[in-house]
């Protein structure tokens, strides 16, 4: 198997293994809470690796953009779930980064899109947002969606040149957890003037287990990321809306509309273009 076919598939098992942290995110009484247990867990389980793998040289400006993006996606996120449904939130939030990192990818960096991989990105972004305006998504809702799925593109974009500069792709996966985790941990810390540790205690639980989960998703994206190119393979991480919608109508009891399921058969069409191409 090909290194950019081999690609393709770790980003389709990480956008479905995404949508499930981000589920558990949303599920929890306390967004903040939840994001910061969840985030804070990740750290905790990868800090001692900071010893064994490689100093990321060559990738720490890269690291230091993706931490500072990763400040207003954080609460652009929470603000997001606060304001929506999952079902409704998780496609608008998603819906924004693929064609966006094509889009910086193309004009920024210079990088090939095939027509028919482009065709299946913009198929993708299309089938998520009829999605977002059927659910008739909020103003302000769709505001923060809009800006979390636009910083989730640029910290893609980083995180895939940081990947690539760093001596080993665990290197920087390892430092990119650590460093972000103990950022969520303290902006939440700030945001609430310390009463987020509570919370954090009663979700420990299910929030470890989504930063377990965190871990995997988001290293097998930038293990991908290493391997191939940017925008297909950012686009392809979206096939988890499909994993998405089956939690919210078997888990959320949310109903199955005609709607979601020309979605996920967008969402699907879109994929098969970019493997295709």
């Amino acid at each position: 198997m090909s290194p950019v076919a081999s690609a393709s598939l770790l980003m389709i098992a990480s956008g479905s293994i995404h949508a499930i942290v981000n589920a558990i995110i949303k599920g929890g009484k306390s967004k903040m809470a939840s994001r910061a247990a969840t985030d804070g867990s990740s750290a905790v389980i990868l800090s001692p690796a900071v010893a064994i793998v490689p100093w990321p040289a060559g990738a720490w400006g890269w690291l230091a953009a993706s931490a500072v993006v990763h400040l207003l996606y954080l609460y652009a996120m929470i603000r997001t779930y606060e304001a929506a449904d999952f079902s409704a939130a998780y496609p608008a939030m998603r819906g924004t980064a693929p064609l966006l990192t094509a889009t910086l990818s193309v004009a920024l960096f210079g990088e090939h899109l095939d027509p028919v991989v482009a065709g299946g990105i913009v198929l993708i972004g299309a089938a998520l947002f009829a999605l977002v305006f059927h659910r008739h998504l909020g103003r302000s809702a769709l505001g923060w969606a809009v800006t979390t799925g636009s910083m989730t593109a640029l910290y893609t974009i980083a995180d895939a040149h940081g990947v690539r500069a760093a001596p080993s792709p665990f290197s920087y996966i390892v430092w990119d957890f650590v460093l972000i985790g103990m950022e969520s941990v303290a902006i939440f810390a700030v945001a609430t003037k310390g009463r987020v540790f509570a919370d954090m205690r009663a979700a420990w639980r299910p929030c470890t287990a989504a930063g377990a989960l965190s871990i995997v998703t988001y290293s097998l994206a930038l293990y991908a990321l290493s391997l191939g190119p940017t925008a297909p393979l950012a686009a392809l991480r979206e096939t988890g809306m499909a994993t998405a919608l089956i939690i919210a109508i078997v888990f959320l009891n949310e109903r199955v509309t005609a709607a979601r399921a020309v979605t996920v058969l967008g969402i699907l069409s879109g994929a098969a273009l970019i493997l295709a191409g």
